[in-house]
């Protein structure tokens, strides 16, 4: 009956991991049209004002619906988290987005399951398994072969920007998984603080820099509503709600996604054909995907004394009782100087 017991609740388990996973992965399935939404729909050379709308109306959207602000300590972390996964990360993708073609501002996104295998072993204090690296090399390559085509045209200044948007997402990544969850607060809240911070940071800096917008077309308004409805209130729920479940390392192996719907808009909606090599870049980047979600064996190293466990980047492996590890984590670990 035991071994019964057991075999239920792995599978109970498992199951639940993968719904997670799906839903998760409909983030950077979402952002993975903003390349093509961006070129095709909206006013062009206009990042900040691209940011400050679709970040500011969404977060206060979320806010109204949570009614919750943060308190204490979080004021600080909501401001670290709002600039490293919106006020900087946006200006930087909707840039990447107009120097570069789709497919190849989003495959730099490979990267981050590695950035954020690398920042876990300082803020976490984890190390990455050798698969977890291995998984994300391939994934790399993967993407790499699927998007990264002959003539390909690589914008410096749009390659430096995709990379620094990355670099900063990652980190945010990892904050997140590091703090956990706020005192009485969901994932909407978490969501809402983050987009009205970063928000009310390019408003301003968007008027200042690019003076007073077009008027926006019917076009525009619809391209405004889906980034603003889906690709951001709805797609940073289901994110971050991923990131507390299945954890940093996992999760971000999600985001090869990313650049494989990015790729698929270009077929679809501008004609594009696929390769040789780039059916065999989509298999190597979906094998890596699904090999960064499997849970890790082995054992997580030692903690201090009075800290969780910590989690192994490479694979699933949980902190027990998970849903009680957010709290505990955001209370017994050190904050951060900035926050």
């Amino acid at each position: 009956m035991g071994t019964t017991a057991r075999t239920a609740r792995a599978t109970k388990t498992r199951g639940g991991r993968i719904g997670v996973a799906v839903t998760a992965a409909l983030a950077p399935a979402m952002w993975g049209t903003t390349y093509l939404v961006t070129t095709q729909v909206l006013p062009e050379g206009r990042p900040l004002l691209l940011s400050a709308t679709r970040a500011l109306p969404a977060g206060l959207l979320l806010l109204l619906l949570g009614r919750k602000l943060p308190r204490g300590r979080w004021w600080g972390r909501v401001a670290v988290l709002g600039m490293l996964n919106i006020g900087l990360f946006f200006p930087l993708v909707f840039f990447g987005a107009y120097h570069l073609p789709g497919g190849v501002a989003s495959t730099i996104g490979a990267i981050q399951p590695l950035l954020v295998a690398g920042f876990g072993i300082g803020v976490l204090g984890v190390r990455p398994g050798r698969r977890a690296v291995v998984a994300g090399l391939v994934g790399v390559v993967g993407v790499g072969l699927l998007v990264l085509k002959a003539g390909a045209a690589l914008d410096g200044e749009g390659v430096a920007a995709m990379v620094t948007a990355i670099v900063l997402m990652a980190m945010g990544t990892v904050l997140i998984r590091r703090w956990g969850m706020p005192e009485g607060a969901g994932l909407v809240d978490l969501t809402a603080w983050q987009l009205v911070a970063g928000g009310l940071f390019l408003a301003p800096l968007a008027a200042l820099v690019e003076g007073v917008p077009p008027a926006p077309t019917g076009a525009n308004l619809l391209g405004f509503a889906y980034l603003g409805l889906f690709g951001t209130a709805l797609a940073y729920v289901l994110w971050f709600r991923g990131i507390g479940r299945l954890g940093a390392g996992p999760a971000s192996f999600l985001g090869l996604i990313n650049p494989l719907v990015a790729t698929v808009g270009g077929l679809v909606v501008l004609h594009q054909t696929l390769t040789g090599w780039q059916v065999l870049g989509l298999v190597l980047a979906l094998g890596a995907m699904l090999v960064g979600q499997a849970p890790a064996r082995r054992r997580p190293a030692p903690s201090p004394e009075g800290a969780p466990a910590p989690v192994a980047v490479g694979g699933a492996a949980r902190e027990a009782h998970e849903a009680h590890d957010g709290r505990r984590a955001a209370a017994t670990q050190p904050r951060l100087p900035a926050a």
